[in-house]
């Protein structure tokens, strides 16, 4: 029998999957990953990695940087995300960063990581969050807090922060539109590089979020958007500042305590590796 045709393949790259509340993703060692013809330019091979029929599966690819540590995040669709909080949670597992604080680079600066001794929870110090509409950015001339939102046919309530990326929050009851609304607010032009949405619900003791992912869309957890909830639940007087305030999201819960407007905000919650391998690259992109 003649030998497989493997010339639609490069050489394989070598990957370890991990999940954070059921938001997972690949996590490659950029050296070995570029040697194999991977790098975090390379959109379409993203893609077909992260491609759930075709590939491994994935809502993205971390390229961890182990001399520096760095961590450098392109979601589902191979555009580039500067900060993922459940995906932080995964590399501090990947590196082993046990019961040790660890300082890990992103593209929205560092962030110091400690994994509990349990081996399961990773607690971490997000970015500082901003309400500026530069840092977003968002194309208003003053911060929105809690403030009206207009819309073509109606006007949500929202609160607009960046925690490195950006984040657009509503607690207003808005039901399954939400899966409307979560995709017109992604692409919303007073947003110009998008933003990220999130529906809250509050309750006596935790929140319950949905939040529609820029370049993954509805995810089952979001880290940085739980950050950007937690923010918005304080700034609007529904949470007390520096009380901890658990977020049940679909795929489980995490813990975030926001304390002073200039201090960073506080991330508890497991990440979980789940197996390893290589994995074949397509030799040629894929057309777009």
């Amino acid at each position: 029998m003649a030998p497989p045709c493997r010339d639609a393949y490069a050489p394989g790259v070598r990957f370890a999957k991990y999940e954070g509340l059921g938001n997972d993703f690949l996590v490659v060692d950029t050296a070995e990953a570029r040697a194999a013809g991977l790098t975090p330019a390379d959109a379409a091979r993203v893609r077909a990695l992260c491609d759930r029929h075709t590939g491994v599966g994935a809502d993205g690819v971390l390229f961890v940087d182990h001399a520096a540590p760095a961590m450098v995040v392109r979601n589902a669709d191979g555009s580039a995300a500067e900060m993922c909080g459940n995906g932080l949670r995964c590399v501090a597992r990947y590196l082993g960063a046990t019961g040790d604080a660890l300082t890990i680079g992103t593209d929205a600066g560092p962030h110091e990581v400690t994994l509990s001794p349990d081996g399961v929870n990773v607690e971490v110090a997000m970015a500082v969050p901003r309400l500026a509409p530069e840092a977003l950015p968002m194309v208003l001339e003053a911060p929105l807090i809690g403030g009206a939102f207009p819309l073509d046919e109606r006007t949500l309530e929202a609160t607009a922060v960046s925690m490195g990326n950006p984040h657009l929050v509503s607690f207003d009851d808005v039901g399954e539109e939400r899966l409307v609304l979560g995709p017109a607010l992604g692409a919303d032009p007073r947003f110009p590089e998008g933003v990220n949405v999130g529906f809250g619900r509050m309750g006596p003791d935790a929140m319950t979020l949905h939040v529609f992912e820029r370049g993954s869309g509805w995810t089952r957890a979001c880290g940085t958007g739980a950050c950007a909830a937690a923010v918005a639940a304080v700034e609007t007087g529904r949470w007390a500042r520096g009380r901890p305030l658990p977020i049940d999201l679909p795929g489980g819960r995490l813990v975030l305590t926001v304390g002073e407007r200039d201090q960073p905000v506080r991330m508890r919650g497991p990440a979980r590796r789940v197996f390893s391998g290589t994995v074949e690259l397509p030799a040629t992109s894929r057309s777009e």
